[in-house]
């Protein structure tokens, strides 16, 4: 085979492998809702136990990228797949919350698959096609949509428990297909130079800090409301677990497929003007999102009239489709800014911001819960991201707007 036929292998074998853990890795934001019905668990708890999983995926990606440059892809992205199938499985026997824990934490190494790919895919292309073939691959984000295809169906035959069974076999499976038609190249191996010290000297630069806010709200948040969802739509809109899940992927599809398109409008707008249009979009969305269902009497000359306001499940569905696109243009976005700005330092960069995103979809779920457990209101959770947006607007205002155009050579400029 042609080294661009083995290239084509490769990205094909391991989109679907990111595909795959990407799925197992989002799991607990729909079998969580039988869980917590039979455990009784708050809001706080649930969102603690869907997190749980992201947590291990975030801290593991710095070691995983270091692993990769050292022995290859293919073994790694390999291993870690087979680590992976045995706690998926053992999750159908768990019986109490800290089981549950416990195991979500081994179950979410499949989120760090993502550090482990992209340098693996990225090495068999040129670098006129790197940014495509990255992400073709990071559309694997779209395993959070197969979830919610997959889960609910398998849950309202078989019971939540089949669920966890299925996938360490669909692991297994895309483990031992991703081995036999994927390819090694001993001239892409390197002895990884990035440290843990230089993770840490890197956020002494304001610039990481900024890019870290921003990769909070598109992956982080992404991550963070794809679990969310299903539960939402439940408890708000009182839908099946099918509908719900149905419906959430009107957010989980387009913010993972769309990555690539994002990657070409920051090459061809720059990082800065998408990055600060997808905010604005975002400011919006969670704008309108964040209002609660809300009943009011006015006294008029006619006498007493009651108004209700609140979002209905149509409309609710299609800001959240809107800001799925935008968050999938903002992750690519932000990649491209490490690109232009740090182009002799990205994977240490990409490293630093990468775990800030991770680290915002673990601590994201936990914050929902609790503050929704404090006011009893569910769209608290997009009020939360409303102001985590409007610091990130305001944020990239003074440091980036001011005096510059957002659109044509400019902007390509202040990117």
């Amino acid at each position: 085979m042609s080294r661009q036929g083995q290239g084509l292998a490769v990205l094909i074998v391991s989109t679907l492998a990111f595909t795959v853990c990407f799925m197992v890795w989002m799991m607990f934001g729909v079998i969580g809702i039988p869980i917590k019905t039979t455990l009784g668990l708050n809001a706080t708890e649930f969102g603690l136990l869907t997190a749980t999983p992201v947590l291990t995926g975030s801290l593991i990606r710095v070691p995983l990228g270091m692993w990769t440059d050292k022995y290859g892809g293919r073994i790694v992205l390999f291993v870690l797949m087979m680590l992976c199938v045995v706690p998926i499985f053992l999750i159908s026997y768990a019986t109490e919350y800290w089981h549950f824990l416990v195991l979500g934490l081994f179950v979410g190494m499949a989120g760090g698959s993502f550090s482990v790919g992209t340098p693996y895919v990225a090495r068999w292309f040129s670098k006129e096609r790197q940014g495509f073939a990255m992400g073709v691959y990071g559309a694997g984000n779209s395993g959070a949509a197969v979830n919610k295809f997959v889960a609910p169906a398998l849950i309202v035959a078989f019971g939540w428990t089949a669920v966890p069974q299925v996938y360490s076999g669909a692991m297994l499976a895309t483990a031992l297909i991703f081995w036999l038609f994927s390819h090694s190249d001993p001239t892409h191996l390197v002895d990884s130079k990035i440290t843990w010290r230089q993770q840490l000297v890197a956020l002494k630069d304001p610039k990481v800090w900024k890019l870290c806010q921003y990769y909070s709200i598109v992956f982080g948040g992404y991550v963070a409301m794809s679990l969310w969802m299903v539960q939402y739509y439940v408890g708000e809109f009182g839908l099946t677990i099918t509908n719900a899940a149905l419906l959430a992927a009107c957010f989980s599809l387009p913010g993972g497929v769309l990555r690539a398109v994002g990657g070409w409008l920051a090459d061809r707008f720059g990082a800065h003007a998408v990055t600060w249009w997808v905010l604005w979009l975002s400011w919006i969305c969670l704008f309108l999102l964040s209002y609660p269902q809300t009943d009011f009497t006015i006294m008029t000359v006619n006498g007493p009239r009651s108004f209700h306001i609140g979002l209905n499940v149509y409309l609710f569905t299609a800001l959240v489709f809107l800001l799925g696109i935008a968050w999938a243009f903002g992750k690519a976005s932000v990649f491209k800014y490490i690109s232009d700005e740090y182009p002799a330092n990205i994977g240490v960069i990409s490293g630093v911001v990468g775990l800030a995103g991770g680290l915002g979809g673990f601590v994201l779920p936990i914050m929902f819960g609790a503050i929704m457990d404090l006011t009893g209101i569910r769209s608290s959770a997009f009020m939360l991201m409303y102001g985590v947006v409007w610091v990130s607007l305001i944020w990239m205002y003074y440091t980036e707007v001011r005096g510059t155009h957002l659109l044509g050579a400019d902007s390509r400029r202040a990117s």
